[in-house]
């Protein structure tokens, strides 16, 4: 029973982790439709400007400060780069996002080199909050799940019960009738992708310390937040964060309990073969849910794709 009390509080720290990436992405899709590939590397320059700025203000002034910067890069980019290449299809689009992640990537190993980044925790939060049958609970990882959630409140507040989130929510299904009521509309679609870069610098912030500050970062978690909006459903703040958490959970509990597939298999009523050295099917008879922690959430997202294609929370497109 405690070690599943721990696997829930590091699977909820994954999960809700991940929601702050994929919130932002989420943000912008269901806004301009746009699948941002850069995404992942704003988080990445989330990390390292915070960093940079820990040296010399400390830690909460970098949580402060830099995803500010962020957001402004993003809405830099929404401006001069994305608002010029869409009207030309989401193609050109993808193209570009691509390329501007290859860029932000080449610049950091430019700028900082190919090393990690001595990024730590701050000393006011280095320490055990609790602890569980002798598993430490750090109180960094309570500090992260707070923010997660804070975030989560804040945003589901403003989309739903602000003039803002309506002007927003309404952009998105009618932008001619908003900007005819006197919005500026491009104004709003760079404003919401300055924010959804913003988010995703907020968690580069809080994750750097625990993960690690180093150019590959943004490769790490790059597909894993596209696989987390798919599951979710495009475009769906409810389901980025259903989906974030079950990816979360299941991928802390697969490599907690060291569960083979053969058990699962017996278990299902289909035997063992007779010689299992001989046998065409050894590898799946052998393999445990260790090895296949890091590939479930790849094969719920194809179930999902074959069932339910718009996702958990997506609607279908008529």
């Amino acid at each position: 029973m405690e070690l599943i009390l721990v696997n829930l509080i590091d699977g909820l720290v994954t999960g809700l982790l991940l929601f702050m990436l994929s919130a932002g992405l989420t943000l912008i899709f269901s806004m301009m439709g746009v699948l941002n590939f850069a995404h992942a590397s704003f988080y990445m320059l989330g990390a390292y400007f915070a960093y940079q700025i820990s040296i010399a203000l400390g830690f909460w002034m970098g949580l402060l400060i830099a995803p500010l910067i962020v957001g402004i890069m993003g809405a830099g980019v929404e401006r001069y780069g994305l608002r010029r290449v869409h009207q030309y299809g989401h193609v050109p689009e993808l193209i570009f996002t691509f390329g501007l992640a290859l860029l932000i990537e080449e610049l950091v190993q430019f700028i900082w080199g190919k090393n990690q980044m001595p990024y730590s925790v701050p000393d006011v939060l280095n320490f055990t909050a609790f602890a569980i049958a002798g598993n430490s609970i750090p109180a960094y990882k309570i500090f992260m799940i707070f923010i997660s959630i804070a975030i989560f409140i804040g945003l589901l507040y403003i989309l739903t019960r602000t003039r803002v989130g309506m002007i927003i929510q309404a952009a998105l299904s009618y932008p001619r009738t908003v900007e005819a009521l006197g919005h500026n509309v491009p104004l709003i679609f760079m404003g919401v992708f300055g924010v959804g870069t913003a988010l995703a610098g907020v968690a580069g912030v809080i994750a750097g310390p625990v993960l690690g500050t180093f150019p590959g970062m943004a490769f790490v978690l790059g597909s894993i937040v596209f696989v987390t909006i798919v599951i979710g459903g495009l475009g769906s703040l409810w389901g980025a964060l259903v989906a974030s958490l079950l990816i979360g959970w299941i991928t802390t509990f697969a490599k907690s309990y060291n569960i083979a597939m053969s058990d699962i298999l017996n278990g299902i009523g289909i035997p063992s073969p007779a010689d299992l050295d001989t046998s065409a099917f050894r590898d799946l008879w052998t393999v445990t849910s260790p090895q296949i922690a890091d590939i479930l959430p790849y094969i719920l997202m194809v179930m999902i794709l074959i069932f339910r294609p718009q996702g958990l929370f997506g609607k279908r497109q008529s």
